[in-house]
């Protein structure tokens, strides 16, 4: 099964991926770990990368796609995967369609998170680290995910340990709002990819805001 997957920062791509692919048994295939893979290996892409990426400037599509490609035909992707974090606009999703249709790679569904852009940045600033384990979910704005609070201060709700941590990112207005107006715009930006994809292939839409419970159990069934 091939799945791509949409979702703003913030509405849990990273998890609902993870159980996706647990569930189906394919690769979690996302772009950041395809770039950084060619370029430690000094491929050829990935040293034509390197090139623009030391220059601060962005990778070409020309460049981008033939790494995914290239990523999605290895063995482990035999049975299938789960695409994240491309296409992020309408251009790249009009020429990575184009360059599916000529490998023949199939496309089973999209899968698109759906998160109202405020409730995602509220998610985001409010992420909190556990010291001693950054796969412990505390969250000051998921109910699900609350930290305790103890005489005005924040334990790890999982293992209840003191101190914890904000990532300085998370906490970056600023860069929050670009990611997601990026994401949101429906005119050139990544929701004008998702809607792209509706003329051609299945795309599910999954609601976001309940809790990870339901979310999931929401997702298997409508992903089979």
């Amino acid at each position: 099964m091939n799945i791509l997957m949409f979702g703003p920062n913030g509405s849990g791509k990273g998890t609902f991926g993870a159980v996706l692919s647990d569930r189906f048994g394919i690769p979690q295939v996302e772009t950041g770990v395809i770039f950084r893979d060619n370029i430690s290996k000094g491929t050829p892409l990935g040293k034509e990368a390197k090139t623009y990426i030391d220059k601060g400037e962005l990778v070409p599509d020309g460049i981008t796609i033939p790494m995914i490609l290239s990523r999605l035909m290895e063995k482990d992707c035999a049975k299938g995967w789960l695409l994240d974090g491309f296409p992020r606009n309408k251009t790249q999703a009009v020429a990575f369609w184009d360059a599916l249709q000529k490998e023949k790679i199939k496309m089973d569904y999209v899968v698109e998170l759906i998160l109202d852009r405020d409730t995602a940045k509220k998610r985001i600033m409010g992420r909190r680290l556990c010291p001693k384990d950054n796969n412990h979910p505390n969250n000051i704005y998921v109910k699900a995910n609350l930290p305790v609070e103890k005489d005005g201060k924040l334990y790890c709700r999982v293992c209840g340990s003191p101190g914890l941590l904000t990532r300085a990112d998370d906490q970056d207005e600023a860069a929050i709002d670009k990611r997601h107006g990026i994401y949101f715009d429906t005119n050139t930006g990544t929701l004008a990819s998702v809607n792209y994809f509706k003329e051609r292939v299945k795309v599910i839409q999954v609601d976001t805001v309940p809790g990870v419970k339901e979310v999931t159990e929401n997702l298997f069934k409508l992903v089979k």
